[in-house]
């Protein structure tokens, strides 16, 4: 039997024989195995007769059955092998039912404790003697601890790894190791083997410690924090018992004190603070946005050059000496990349990545390269580099520097030729569709020999081969389970920056892990869909015997209400539904910028979305409401009638009011600018805010309910409307001054002497949260256009903002934000809506 057996066996045995026990005669019992099922049979002699009890170890515990059998019939049963659930395995080291319940809903602890109890060494003690550390350890074991579990399972079994602390400090030795060489002296040293803390020294120091402090002990009682005292010997003695020195500390604050008095077990009663009335100095509002360097600084990543403490890293014979030498070629800097493909315009997805990468170099004081992964010369164009640049720049960063994967084209075939040579890589001739779908057949191509695989290369290199005829593949198996993928394919074009010198071209499976390699980057930070592409990347690296970055994946950010696929935007320009990448319409960063939206509020809401392994699908609504916040206090105000409705006002000069009135850029901070704006007898209003039919709730200007003019001090009231048909050509109005007219109940925008715009009102592109989903959207994403998603009006501004510069922000009152579009020219503005107004903010 094995160890696990005889762990089963030893729990098992008392359970059958409760159930033998009750049979006639007195029990011989005896446990037969068989290396085939899962049942334990075990026999007991009555006489003539054997009486068979027999567990099924996947029912519930209790349930047995028993039967009668003649004792010549016995050589001819089948012995069933005693194999234990987990649930009874857990138990038999000293869980309760309940706990072990609890783990077992935990497959990674299920499978860890699993481990260590297998590892454990044979032994006739119960294994409940070590239960708790057993558990311990299991709880705290990565994938890169299992190679050590057999080793720190002997330090438990022979009590040099006496506490959970001890073991702690085991793992955290062992993970500090890039050697596969072990110095026991030095883990024994680590962990505290062999130092034992007497009753007596721990007596000592408490003595001590208290001895300081018995001043305010004696003042305070019981109400003392002793917690701070036992933290005070811990401190001092490492390897002491936590629950020693409890007692200790406990029994000589109970000889110092005495027993506790009526006094001492009153609850503290709480003293009411009484609050002091402050002058608080009005300060500006300002814009303070989620900071993605504090969040990046928080993220527990491995230090540069400790690479093999990650999680799942993989460790060679030559990791410490590249590791070295990667140190001494970085200075210990953290170096990060961006690596976009040049063959689309970014979109908000990459604003996340961005952030992410050069967010985390500027945190730790490091580098984050811009890298052109350009290793597809079908797609790529010089608009798609500047345009990437571009947006990097505006959201606020400086590439340390920028490179291009094929920089390294000639080193990277070098290594492929290296790969081949080892056996490693392959020619093969099997079409895309074939390589294609789930566990598909393994090439046939896979076991030629190696001359022939170089010769095959070298014939792909120089042309020999058409386009699809033949790729080199690696032999290795991705997470997912596909086998062997394609490290270079050919393609007859020219490459933007090699010309014809190649017309074979690595992916990115080849390419990426190498180029990072190159650049000696210490974190290579990816999204969750790229993990499946991790074992690629070690492998790879490590087959060529190369420094070995470490991959981080981080949770994609995606967007309700758009799509941000290159292939699918390009068919919206195709179809003349969108005008080009930087439509406002779209979630591309350029639409995003044209449209209005400031860079520092994309990379607040980045940070916002944190950097955890989750999936983030957020309604647009999120990222709006970050614009909002800061457009708020960022934007200029101005007014603008988008739907112009024509006001005379009959008794102007009665009024005595100048003909330009000053206005101020932020009405809650008047420090903040003033403009002026023209004020006549003819001026204009929202259509909106008139109304010859309306309901009691509203609170504008009626026939009968007068209305407020912002700014220019009077109260209008209507006096005649005049119509063309059912359409209102001109209302005249008289006016009085606010000071003497009755309070109205709003008051509203206008614009005098105006100068017509051209404003475009932008509102979601698709109707369905997921425009992809076929469920939901069975004609697919083009079907499912949102008719109203733009709106071209002519409105009426006020002349101050004629000379405004592209992209300058605006708050419309009472009607959203607005930006100076890229078609403004010298003679007409057009200007963008950016997003609404917030709920209320326009009553």
């Amino acid at each position: 039997m094995d160890d696990r057996e005889q762990i089963a066996a030893s729990f098992l045995r008392e359970r059958f024989l409760s159930v033998i026990s009750k049979l006639e005669g007195k029990p011989c019992t005896a446990i037969l195995y068989d290396n085939s099922k899962v049942k334990a049979t075990f026999i007991a002699t009555t006489g003539a007769y054997n009486h068979i009890a027999v567990e099924d170890l996947h029912t519930p515990i209790g349930t047995v059955s028993s039967a009668l059998i003649r004792t010549k019939d016995i050589q001819s049963l089948e012995i069933d092998i005693l194999k234990m659930s987990d649930l009874e395995l857990f138990v038999s080291i000293g869980l309760s039912e309940a706990k072990a319940k609890e783990t077992i809903k935990n497959k990674n602890l299920t499978s860890n404790l699993k481990k260590v109890i297998d590892e454990f060494p044979k032994t006739d003690q119960p294994l409940t003697n070590y239960g708790t550390l057993l558990y311990h350890l299991a709880s705290k074991l990565k994938s890169q601890d299992f190679k050590y579990v057999s080793l720190i399972d002997s330090y438990i079994f022979e009590y040099k790894l006496d506490t959970t602390q001890r073991i702690d400090c085991s793992l955290e030795y062992l993970r500090s190791l890039i050697s596969e060489k072990i110095d026991l002296l030095e883990l024994d040293k680590a962990c505290g083997v062999g130092i034992v803390i007497t009753i007596d020294k721990i007596k000592q120091t408490v003595d001590e410690i208290i001895s300081q402090n018995k001043n305010e002990l004696i003042e305070k009682r019981y109400k003392f924090n002793t917690g701070g005292l036992m933290q005070e010997v811990r401190k001092q003695l490492v390897w002491a018992d936590g629950k020693a020195i409890k007692n200790i500390v406990d029994s000589q604050i109970l000889e110092i004190l005495g027993a506790k008095t009526e006094a001492d077990l009153a609850p503290v009663q709480k003293q009411k603070k009484v609050k002091e009335i402050k002058l608080i100095e009005k300060k500006p509002l300002a814009y303070e946005p989620l900071s993605i360097e504090e969040l990046m600084s928080k993220v527990d990543f491995h230090k540069p050059g400790e690479n093999f403490k990650t999680d799942g890293y993989v460790v060679t014979m030559n990791t410490e000496k590249l590791l070295s030498q990667h140190l001494k070629e970085t200075g210990g800097k953290v170096i990060t990349r961006f690596p976009p493909e040049p063959n689309g315009i970014l979109h908000i997805g990459h604003a996340k990545a961005i952030n992410i990468n050069f967010g985390f170099a500027k945190a730790s004081n490091g580098e984050c390269i811009l890298r052109y992964d350009d290793t597809n010369p079908e797609k790529e164009e010089e608009k798609y580099f500047t345009g990437i640049k571009e947006m990097v720049e505006w959201l606020g960063y400086k590439p340390h520097r920028i490179t291009h994967s094929s920089d390294y084209f000639d080193q990277l075939y070098n290594w492929a030729i290296a790969l081949t040579k080892k056996g490693l890589a392959y020619v093969c001739h099997q079409k895309q569709q074939d390589m294609q779908g789930f566990n598909p057949p393994p090439s046939p191509w896979r076991n030629r020999p190696v001359e022939e695989n170089l010769s095959l290369l070298n014939d792909m290199k120089n042309g020999i081969f058409d386009e699809g005829e033949a790729t080199l593949r690696m032999k290795v198996t991705l997470e997912e389970g596909k086998q062997d993928p394609v490290a270079y394919r050919i393609k007859f074009l020219p490459h933007h920056r090699t010309k014809d010198k190649w017309c074979i071209y690595p992916t990115y499976d080849y390419t990426h892990c190498l180029c990072d390699s190159i650049e000696n980057i210490t974190h290579s930070l990816c999204t969750k869909e790229f993990q499946n592409r991790r074992s690629t990347y070690y492998w790879l690296c490590n087959s060529l015997d190369l420094y070995c970055p470490v991959q981080w994946e981080y949770g994609r950010l995606n967007m309700n209400y758009t799509v941000v696929s290159k292939r699918k935007i390009g068919k919206l320009i195709e179809n003349k539904i969108v005008n080009d990448w930087d439509d406002p319409r779209l979630f591309t960063l350029s639409a995003l910028r044209r449209r209005g939206f400031p860079a520092k509020s994309i990379n607040s809401f980045c940070a916002r979305m944190g950097v955890t392994g989750a999936q983030a699908i957020v309604d647009p609504q999120m990222l709006e409401s970050e614009v909002q916040d800061y457009l708020n206090l960022t934007a200029s105000r101005t007014m603008v009638a988008l739907e112009p409705l024509k006001i005379i006002i009959t008794n102007f000069d009665e009024l005595n009011k100048p003909c330009s009135l000053s206005v101020p850029d932020f009405p809650s901070d008047p420090d903040k600018g003033w403009h002026d704006v023209k004020f006549s007898s003819v001026l204009y209003i929202e259509s909106s805010d008139f109304s010859q039919n309306a309901d009691k709730d509203y609170r504008r200007l009626t026939i009968d309910q007068t209305v407020g003019l912002r700014y220019a001090g009077i109260v209008i009231k209507v006096i005649k409307v005049i119509t063309a048909g059912t359409k209102i050509e001109e209302i005249h109005v008289q006016a009085t001054d606010v000071k003497t007219a009755p309070k109205p109940k709003a008051f509203i925008h206008w614009v005098s002497n105006p100068h017509e715009i051209e404003v475009r009102l932008y509102d979601r592109l698709f109707m369905h949260k997921n425009p992809e989903d076929t469920n939901q959207v069975p004609n697919g994403y083009l079907s499912d256009i949102n008719s109203d998603s733009l709106k071209i009006v002519n409105a009426y501004a006020d002349e101050h903002i004629l000379k405004s510069p592209v992209l300058k922000n605006y708050q419309f009152e009472r009607l959203g934000y607005f930006c100076v579009d890229l078609d403004s020219n010298d003679t007409k503005l057009v200007f963008n809506r950016t997003i609404t107004l917030k709920d209320g903010s326009s009553k």
